[in-house]
């Protein structure tokens, strides 16, 4: 429970929570509504939520961050994000090292390998198990699938976001809207998949050879997919190939 981790008496002045944004967001309001915050109408409390949280973003957060505040009590930043970019999070280090005087940020993600453990080390981490949903359906049935199968899966995942549901965005932005949210999906299948994997292999023993270094080449597509300009097709077929049918 979030609640366990969060004590109004000892505040943290950053922490990261790791899980469903739908299921972290309502206790992380209450609680910061319980420290005499006031979330409407209130322009010391900030919430951003994105797809991918890229090195504008950063800087706009740290320059927000510096402003001071306008009521008496503590500014407050809630930021929700599947993605981080490795140039955004290296841009906040020194923001994260250095405590800003009454200011608190929450940051949400669906998984905290998408963080650099330079930036980790400057949060309180909070992890919140969450049961996968869809996801764990489909890396049950991805393990099943033969090779052409699953590169048929690969890129019926990657393929462009719905238009119905991109936001009222300069056309020409689409394509990059739909690289990021396909970065999320794969990510988030990534986790599901690693979770899958460590059941059918530790625990149910369905897989006895001892070569396992495919956990690895999940580690380093998931590290790989955080990154500006990475083909996300090509580090889905790696881990296509990699990973043993079960």
């Amino acid at each position: 429970m979030i609640k366990d981790h969060l004590d109004k008496n000892n505040l943290h002045h950053a922490y990261l929570i790791e899980g469903k944004k739908e299921d972290i967001l309502p206790p992380v309001v209450e609680f910061i509504e319980s420290i005499g915050v006031k979330i409407e109408g209130n322009p010391d409390f900030n919430q951003i939520t994105l797809d991918s949280f890229k090195i504008d973003d950063a800087r706009n957060l740290k320059s927000q961050s510096i402003e001071k505040g306008i009521s008496k009590n503590k500014k407050v930043f809630v930021i929700s994000v599947n993605n981080f970019l490795i140039e955004a999070q290296n841009t906040l280090l020194k923001m994260f090292e250095e405590p800003i005087d009454n200011t608190i940020f929450f940051l949400i993600v669906p998984d905290t390998a998408i963080i650099l453990p330079t930036l980790l080390s400057r949060f309180y981490l909070i992890k919140i198990k969450s049961d996968g949903g869809d996801e764990l359906k489909q890396a049950e049935e991805f393990l099943k699938m033969s090779l052409n199968d699953r590169i048929l899966f690969v890129k019926d995942l990657v393929k462009k976001a719905d238009e119905d549901n991109f936001p009222a965005q300069a056309e020409e932005d689409f394509e990059a809207f739909s690289q990021e949210s396909n970065r999320s999906k794969a990510i988030k299948f990534l986790n599901a998949l690693e979770v899958v994997l460590h059941k059918k292999i530790f625990v149910e023993k369905l897989y006895l050879n001892e070569d396992t270094d495919f956990f690895n080449q999940i580690l380093k597509v998931r590290v790989y997919l955080s990154q500006p300009g990475s083909s996300i097709k090509s580090l889905m077929e790696s881990v296509a190939l990699a990973i043993p049918k079960l």
